[in-house]
């Protein structure tokens, strides 16, 4: 089973990669309208739903930090990017919504339901 391959990264040690300048792919699989409220500066939207079909877009990376709101959509995209080949997937430990409490206060915090 893949989820034994599963690294997690704390939002804090991924924003100190990424201001070192390391390539880390971000990957936002939340849904649209989760999208158009927060999102992490540079990251890829793929939709959960569509990720299966949309690999070949992220082909080329060597490693990949998976995000969704809160974690678990997050991990499911993670098993997803191992059973589809990558080597080095993380995930973002806490989702958009940690990321948002300790790294950047400036992304908006949400409730799980638009409406």
């Amino acid at each position: 089973m893949t989820t034994s391959k599963i690294s997690h990264i704390q939002p804090i040690v991924l924003n100190e990669r990424l201001k070192k300048g390391e390539d880390i792919c971000l990957i936002d699989v939340r849904e649209e309208w989760e999208h158009s409220l927060a999102s992490i500066k540079g990251s890829n939207h793929i939709p959960l739903n569509e990720l299966v079909d949309r690999v070949q877009e992220i082909m080329f990376e060597d490693e990949i930090a998976v995000y969704c709101h809160h974690g678990e959509r997050a991990f499911l995209g993670a098993q997803i990017l191992l059973e589809s080949g990558f080597k080095k997937v993380y995930h973002l430990t806490g989702g958009i919504d940690a990321w948002s409490q300790v790294v950047d206060p400036k992304v908006p915090r949400y409730k799980s339901e638009p409406f």
